[in-house]
């Protein structure tokens, strides 16, 4: 049979409401007493019911994370030390995946199932935000953003991101440069192209339409996009990606085509992954702390559950930075810079 509280409140020659109160920590509770239920504890082998305590505290002591796209291997990167920050805060996770925010159910977010909500791929415009807010459920954005000052945020500058692969490129003597940029619908993909472009132009360099292509942050978006820039009469030189996923498909569909990187072709990507420092992908990107950026998305969220903040929105934002690999190199001297 299973051992309750009710055991250890015998074994410890205390009630049973002493025993809930000594393993929540309530303060009214004697060190003395509070020892010999622990000890108890440990001799049964007891396992405090999380829903009874949950009852007590009018919490669930649980986080949902929404996120669209497991798939992509980005998001574990960001998922784990996020799990990590909400457990040293002593919660767990639940996730919730659909293909878009729109297509979460509000009624498992605001159920009492959650104490908080972490948002990670919102759309620009997204209508979850709104609703969370107007039944005060607790929420922060993580990675992306519906729109500014809608609710806490934990992002990069993905503007300066753009314009430091813009300024690598021209640093290294490239002008025909293309993009493989994400969906102008997020933030991430919407603000990088902007940082790209401005920057190019500060350089006199314009992005031409046929230079310019758009899609999900997918392999196949920019294995796809890759093959249609190397058709071009006057394929680019340098060609900056959305993130590091899209960069792969790039460099593989080049690899494919027989186009040596970077001799013939340099490439950058955004986010530093994990992958792109493998050997085989070395991959030139736009690197930003992920464990720094998760934790501070947790304590922004767990601020606010605690009621410990009645701030406006606040937003921290990572500074990214360039790191070099293998990937980019100045223009081939046979190539049209």
């Amino acid at each position: 049979m299973a051992i309750t509280s009710r055991d250890v409140a015998r074994l410890a020659g205390v009630s049973q409401p002493t025993v809930s109160r000594a393993l929540r920590g309530d303060p009214r509770v004697a060190a003395e007493t509070r020892a010999r239920v622990e000890s108890a504890v440990a001799a049964l082998g007891y396992v405090p019911s999380e829903a009874g305590r949950n009852l007590v505290t009018r919490t669930a002591k649980r986080i949902g994370i929404v996120v669209s796209d497991l798939t992509n291997p980005f998001y574990p990167h960001l998922i784990g030390p996020l799990h990590d920050a909400l457990e040293d805060h002593g919660y767990r996770m639940m996730v919730f995946t659909e293909p878009s925010d729109s297509q979460v159910s509000v009624g498992q977010l605001v159920d009492g199932s959650v104490d908080g909500v972490v948002l990670l791929t919102s759309d620009v415009g997204s209508a979850l935000p709104a609703e969370l807010s107007r039944r005060r459920v607790p929420f922060v954005f993580l990675n992306r953003e519906s729109g500014p000052g809608v609710g806490d945020a934990a992002v990069v500058d993905n503007d300066l991101g753009g314009r430091l692969a813009a300024k690598h490129f021209t640093g290294l003597g490239h002008r025909r440069i293309a993009g493989i940029f994400g969906p102008q619908t997020t933030s991430t993909g919407r603000d990088r192209e902007m940082g790209f472009r401005l920057a190019l132009a500060d350089a006199g360099i314009g992005l031409s339409p046929e230079l310019t292509h758009r899609g999900s942050f997918e392999f196949d978006t920019g294995h796809r996009a890759m093959r249609e820039l190397l058709a071009l009469p006057s394929p680019p030189t340098a060609v900056f990606c959305g993130n590091d996923v899209v960069a792969i498909g790039a460099l593989n569909a080049a690899s494919a085509a027989g186009v040596r990187v970077p001799d013939v072709l340099s490439l950058i990507g955004f986010d530093d992954i994990p992958m792109a420092s493998w050997e085989v992908f070395q991959l030139t990107t736009i690197g930003h702390d992920l464990n720094l950026m998760a934790r501070s998305a947790a304590e922004l969220l767990v601020e606010r559950i605690k009621g410990s903040s009645t701030e406006p929105p606040r937003r921290i934002m990572s500074r990214p930075h360039v790191v070099e690999r293998s990937t980019t190199a100045p223009p081939s001297p046979r190539q049209p810079s």
